[in-house]
Protein backbone atom coordinates (compact mmCIF):
# COMPACT_ATOMS: atom_id res chain seq x y z
CA UNK A 1 0.00 0.00 0.00
CA UNK A 2 1.67 3.55 -0.96
CA UNK A 3 1.26 6.58 1.29
CA UNK A 4 -1.63 8.30 -0.85
CA UNK A 5 -3.73 4.97 -0.58
CA UNK A 6 -2.82 4.80 3.48
CA UNK A 7 -4.19 8.25 4.06
CA UNK A 8 -7.01 8.05 1.85
CA UNK A 9 -8.02 5.15 3.70
CA UNK A 10 -7.20 6.24 7.32
CA UNK A 11 -9.04 9.70 6.30
CA UNK A 12 -12.08 7.22 5.81
CA UNK A 13 -12.24 4.91 8.48
CA UNK A 14 -11.98 8.51 10.76
CA UNK A 15 -14.88 10.02 9.62
CA UNK A 16 -16.78 9.78 13.03
CA UNK A 17 -13.93 12.74 13.71
CA UNK A 18 -13.95 16.20 13.36
CA UNK A 19 -11.61 17.69 10.14
CA UNK A 20 -9.55 19.38 12.19
CA UNK A 21 -8.86 15.90 14.44
CA UNK A 22 -8.70 13.98 10.93
CA UNK A 23 -6.52 16.49 9.75
CA UNK A 24 -4.14 16.30 12.68
CA UNK A 25 -3.96 12.23 12.75
CA UNK A 26 -3.57 12.23 9.21
CA UNK A 27 -0.34 15.24 9.11
CA UNK A 28 0.80 12.51 12.02
CA UNK A 29 0.62 9.33 10.02
CA UNK A 30 2.14 11.32 6.88
CA UNK A 31 5.42 12.24 8.83
CA UNK A 32 5.63 9.34 9.86
CA UNK A 33 5.80 8.16 6.52
CA UNK A 34 8.06 10.67 5.60
CA UNK A 35 10.49 10.43 8.49
CA UNK A 36 11.28 6.48 7.15
CA UNK A 37 11.37 7.08 3.44
CA UNK A 38 14.05 9.71 4.64
CA UNK A 39 15.71 7.14 6.60
CA UNK A 40 16.16 4.93 3.37
CA UNK A 41 12.76 3.01 3.06
CA UNK A 42 10.42 2.64 0.05
CA UNK A 43 7.24 4.08 0.22
CA UNK A 44 5.93 0.59 0.52
CA UNK A 45 8.06 -0.37 3.38
CA UNK A 46 7.47 2.85 4.98
CA UNK A 47 4.02 2.15 5.48
CA UNK A 48 4.18 -1.52 6.31
CA UNK A 49 6.06 -0.35 9.13
CA UNK A 50 3.88 2.68 10.39
CA UNK A 51 0.96 -0.43 10.80
CA UNK A 52 -2.06 -1.95 9.64
CA UNK A 53 -4.60 0.90 9.05
CA UNK A 54 -7.38 -1.01 10.44
CA UNK A 55 -5.27 -1.73 13.81
CA UNK A 56 -4.43 2.15 13.87
CA UNK A 57 -7.81 2.99 12.85
CA UNK A 58 -9.39 0.78 15.79
CA UNK A 59 -6.58 2.06 17.97
CA UNK A 60 -8.07 5.79 17.86
CA UNK A 61 -11.25 4.86 17.87
CA UNK A 62 -10.23 2.90 21.60
CA UNK A 63 -8.75 6.34 22.66
CA UNK A 64 -11.61 8.68 21.08
CA UNK A 65 -14.21 9.71 24.78
CA UNK A 66 -17.76 7.84 24.10
CA UNK A 67 -18.67 11.18 24.37
CA UNK A 68 -17.59 12.61 21.24
CA UNK A 69 -18.31 10.18 19.43
CA UNK A 70 -22.49 10.37 20.69
CA UNK A 71 -22.30 13.77 20.48
CA UNK A 72 -20.43 13.39 16.97
CA UNK A 73 -23.20 11.20 16.17
CA UNK A 74 -26.51 12.83 17.32
CA UNK A 75 -25.52 16.70 16.21
CA UNK A 76 -27.49 16.45 13.14
CA UNK A 77 -25.96 17.20 9.78
CA UNK A 78 -28.11 19.28 8.83
CA UNK A 79 -31.04 21.70 10.17
CA UNK A 80 -34.31 19.56 10.45
CA UNK A 81 -37.63 19.74 8.56
CA UNK A 82 -40.98 21.04 10.25
CA UNK A 83 -42.07 17.37 10.08
CA UNK A 84 -38.94 15.68 11.37
CA UNK A 85 -39.55 18.27 14.60
CA UNK A 86 -42.92 17.46 14.83
CA UNK A 87 -42.29 13.70 14.53
CA UNK A 88 -39.59 13.76 17.00
CA UNK A 89 -42.22 15.42 19.49
CA UNK A 90 -44.92 12.96 18.95
CA UNK A 91 -42.44 10.20 18.76
CA UNK A 92 -40.85 10.75 22.10
CA UNK A 93 -43.40 9.06 24.43
CA UNK A 94 -41.80 6.22 22.49
CA UNK A 95 -38.22 6.66 21.92
CA UNK A 96 -37.39 8.83 25.27
CA UNK A 97 -38.30 5.17 27.50
CA UNK A 98 -36.62 3.15 25.00
CA UNK A 99 -33.24 5.29 24.63
CA UNK A 100 -33.26 5.14 28.39
CA UNK A 101 -34.27 1.26 28.52
CA UNK A 102 -30.85 0.61 26.02
CA UNK A 103 -28.89 2.76 28.36
CA UNK A 104 -29.53 1.08 31.18
CA UNK A 105 -29.48 -2.32 29.98
CA UNK A 106 -25.76 -1.34 28.23
CA UNK A 107 -24.53 -0.24 31.88
CA UNK A 108 -26.05 -3.10 33.97
CA UNK A 109 -24.13 -5.47 31.58
CA UNK A 110 -20.96 -3.32 32.40
CA UNK A 111 -21.57 -2.94 36.02
CA UNK A 112 -22.34 -7.04 36.17
CA UNK A 113 -18.65 -7.46 34.25
CA UNK A 114 -16.72 -5.91 37.34
CA UNK A 115 -19.40 -7.35 39.71
CA UNK A 116 -17.81 -10.74 39.24
CA UNK A 117 -14.44 -9.68 39.64
CA UNK A 118 -15.52 -8.19 42.86
CA UNK A 119 -16.94 -11.48 43.50
CA UNK A 120 -13.96 -13.74 42.92
CA UNK A 121 -12.08 -10.96 45.30
CA UNK A 122 -14.42 -11.96 47.85
CA UNK A 123 -14.51 -15.48 47.88
CA UNK A 124 -10.72 -15.12 47.71
CA UNK A 125 -10.67 -12.91 51.03
CA UNK A 126 -13.27 -15.47 52.60
CA UNK A 127 -10.58 -17.93 52.47
CA UNK A 128 -7.94 -16.04 53.70
CA UNK A 129 -9.97 -14.70 56.68
CA UNK A 130 -11.22 -18.78 57.62
CA UNK A 131 -7.28 -19.49 57.51
CA UNK A 132 -6.11 -16.84 59.82
CA UNK A 133 -9.50 -17.33 62.12
CA UNK A 134 -8.83 -21.20 61.65
CA UNK A 135 -5.38 -20.75 63.89
CA UNK A 136 -6.96 -18.73 67.25
CA UNK A 137 -10.10 -21.76 66.87
CA UNK A 138 -7.34 -24.41 67.06
CA UNK A 139 -5.37 -23.08 69.90
CA UNK A 140 -8.71 -22.36 71.94
CA UNK A 141 -9.83 -25.59 70.73
CA UNK A 142 -6.48 -28.06 72.29
CA UNK A 143 -6.54 -25.66 75.60
CA UNK A 144 -9.95 -26.27 76.48
CA UNK A 145 -9.00 -30.70 75.74
CA UNK A 146 -10.80 -30.68 72.55
CA UNK A 147 -7.01 -32.53 70.50
CA UNK A 148 -9.29 -33.73 67.91
CA UNK A 149 -10.87 -30.42 67.00
CA UNK A 150 -8.36 -28.57 66.87
CA UNK A 151 -6.48 -30.64 64.77
CA UNK A 152 -9.55 -30.69 62.31
CA UNK A 153 -9.09 -26.72 62.18
CA UNK A 154 -5.42 -26.38 62.27
CA UNK A 155 -5.86 -29.20 58.46
CA UNK A 156 -9.06 -27.08 57.88
CA UNK A 157 -6.91 -23.47 58.29
CA UNK A 158 -3.88 -24.85 55.98
CA UNK A 159 -6.48 -25.96 53.38
CA UNK A 160 -7.74 -22.24 53.58
CA UNK A 161 -4.89 -20.72 53.10
CA UNK A 162 -3.86 -23.22 50.07
CA UNK A 163 -6.98 -22.03 48.41
CA UNK A 164 -6.10 -18.34 49.13
CA UNK A 165 -3.19 -18.60 47.62
CA UNK A 166 -4.37 -20.95 44.54
CA UNK A 167 -7.35 -18.48 44.27
CA UNK A 168 -4.87 -15.29 44.26
CA UNK A 169 -3.15 -16.90 41.14
CA UNK A 170 -6.93 -17.30 39.61
CA UNK A 171 -7.93 -14.02 40.47
CA UNK A 172 -4.59 -12.56 38.79
CA UNK A 173 -5.86 -14.20 35.58
CA UNK A 174 -9.22 -13.45 35.45
CA UNK A 175 -8.92 -9.87 37.04
CA UNK A 176 -6.96 -9.28 33.48
CA UNK A 177 -9.74 -11.05 30.92
CA UNK A 178 -12.59 -8.70 32.46
CA UNK A 179 -10.80 -5.89 32.05
CA UNK A 180 -9.88 -7.21 28.64
CA UNK A 181 -13.66 -7.61 28.27
CA UNK A 182 -14.58 -4.57 29.67
CA UNK A 183 -12.41 -2.62 26.83
CA UNK A 184 -13.84 -4.81 24.10
CA UNK A 185 -17.67 -4.20 25.65
CA UNK A 186 -16.45 -0.30 25.61
CA UNK A 187 -15.34 -0.46 21.94
CA UNK A 188 -18.06 -2.65 21.04
CA UNK A 189 -20.59 0.39 21.94
CA UNK A 190 -17.82 3.13 20.45
CA UNK A 191 -18.28 1.09 16.81
CA UNK A 192 -22.44 1.40 17.31
CA UNK A 193 -21.71 5.21 16.82
CA UNK A 194 -18.77 5.00 14.58
CA UNK A 195 -21.10 2.51 12.14
CA UNK A 196 -20.04 -0.20 10.16
CA UNK A 197 -18.66 1.87 7.23
CA UNK A 198 -15.74 2.93 9.65
CA UNK A 199 -14.80 -0.37 11.12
Amino acid sequence: MNKELFLKTLKTKLSYLSQDEIGERLAFYEEMIDDRIEEGMTEEEAVAAVGDVNMIAEQIMTETPLTKLVAKKVKPQRSLAAWEIILLIVGAPVWIPLLFAVIAILFSIYISIWCVLISVFAVNLAFAVSAVVAIPCAIWLFAVGRAAEGVFFIGGGFMMAGLTILMFFLNVGISKAIVKLSEKFVLWIKSLFVGKGNE
